[in-house]
């Protein structure tokens, strides 16, 4: 059995411990302590990390009665090592979880929403509630539990056997819980069974911050962060406001409007360049059917190479040159450093442009799909793609 330190006193920082087994495995080599501040994954609950002997320890796991520590390096067995945390980590935890406590107690005493889901990944926390709540209702809670840490309350922990749960005002009990059990209380606030590590008081947590919320089953998945990645997540985003209204010449309470403003501007343009593109296309389809080959069937067969082409251009082309239904057609386009093609064929025509595709693919090294009539794929750039868009042509009529 390994003595969890972690669970009487979170603010441990390091311990000396002695190592009971160490043995290779596929994280790294797991060693066993007799007494540890490693806090391994759980309760939604990141895993704690740090070094052993001056040997990185990335992760840390329940095994029964036991914690593993996964270790970059071998440790020698019935030896004395110094246990020491990136406290910086376990910081962040410990603000995330705790602060997940606090956000979840106030949707629960405010509208009767149910945590039901919790997750912590890094720099990702998230919250599955049993019910719909508002942007203006989540803004309410989210002001609630920032007063909890503002007011810098005690948290606490202690042990009860299950019996005593009953007596206890909690927003959620799982009377499949038997024998001793971990409380987590906030004073005056959330009482949970909880085996994570947290803070002595909630001012350590500093900040609760709602980023999104969005439907998810019968109700929704909130999207937060606390503490240290609140305030880094949003001095990033603050950056990304004042860049945009420099880009846009504007003070960042102007952004939103400037760039719908800019939205509505490349929507006229796009509407513009489309009805260009019709024009032009209405003039370069029928030279471009004067050139093809043509079968004793009267069937013409056309590949166009296209430099400067959108995917939604080429289409445009396509249909114009497909319009008599006794042609069947490749437009090839350069799009970076990919050759994309479409490959349609006439309703009076016989060819199968799955089979063309699997061609073209193999002609320009990539893949595609679609059906009969239709079919689009693409592969690498080459400096010969006109070429090969010259042999794509010979394909359409041998097909």
């Amino acid at each position: 059995m390994t003595e969890k330190l972690y669970e009487q006193d979170s603010m441990l920082k390091s311990c000396l411990a002695t190592v009971l087994s160490c043995a290779e495995d596929k994280r790294g080599y797991a060693v066993v302590l007799d007494r540890t501040v490693f806090f391994p994954e759980g309760g939604g609950q990141l895993s704690d990390r740090g070094t052993l002997g001056g040997v990185k320890m990335t992760y840390a796991a329940q095994r029964g009665s036991e914690v593993v520590h996964y270790c970059e390096r071998p440790l020698p067995v019935e030896v004395q090592v110094e246990a020491v945390l990136d406290w910086q980590a376990r910081l962040d935890h410990m603000q995330q979880h705790a602060g997940e406590h606090i956000l979840s107690h106030a949707v629960w005493k405010l509208f009767g929403a149910n945590n039901i889901g919790f997750h912590m990944g890094e720099r990702l926390v998230t919250i599955d509630l049993d019910k719909e709540l508002t942007a203006a209702e989540l803004e309410q809670a989210e002001d609630y539990a920032n007063s909890q840490i503002w007011e810098d309350k005690p948290i606490t922990v202690s042990y009860l056997p299950h019996t005593e749960l009953p007596a206890l005002v909690m927003r959620k009990k799982n009377e499949k819980l038997t024998g001793t059990l971990r409380i987590v209380t906030v004073a005056d606030g959330d009482i949970c069974t909880c085996c994570g590590t947290h803070p002595l008081r909630t001012g350590i947590i500093g900040l609760i911050r709602i980023n999104r919320f969005d439907k998810h089953k019968d109700g929704i998945r909130v999207e937060f962060l606390c503490g240290r990645w609140a305030l880094e997540d949003a001095r990033r985003k603050n950056e990304y406001v004042w860049q945009a209204g420099r880009l846009l010449s504007m003070k960042p309470e102007g952004v939103p409007q400037g760039l719908r403003k800019l939205q509505e501007e490349v929507t006229e343009l796009n509407e513009r360049l489309k009805a260009q593109s019709a024009k032009l296309y209405e003039f370069l389809a029928p030279q471009l059917l004067a050139q093809a080959a043509v079968d004793e069937g009267g069937i013409k067969y056309v590949a166009a190479a296209q430099e400067d082409c959108s995917a939604a251009d080429a289409r445009l082309l396509l249909n114009k040159l497909l319009a008599d239904g006794r042609t069947v057609a490749a437009v090839v386009y350069r799009s970076g450093e990919r050759i994309n093609f479409v490959l349609g064929s006439g309703e009076q025509t016989q060819a199968d442009c799955r089979s063309l595709c699997r061609k073209a693919g193999e002609l320009f090294g990539g893949r595609g799909g679609g059906s009969q009539h239709f079919a689009q794929g693409g592969g690498a750039y080459s400096d010969d793609w006109r070429q090969k868009v010259l042999q794509l042509q010979q394909l359409l009529k041998e097909q």
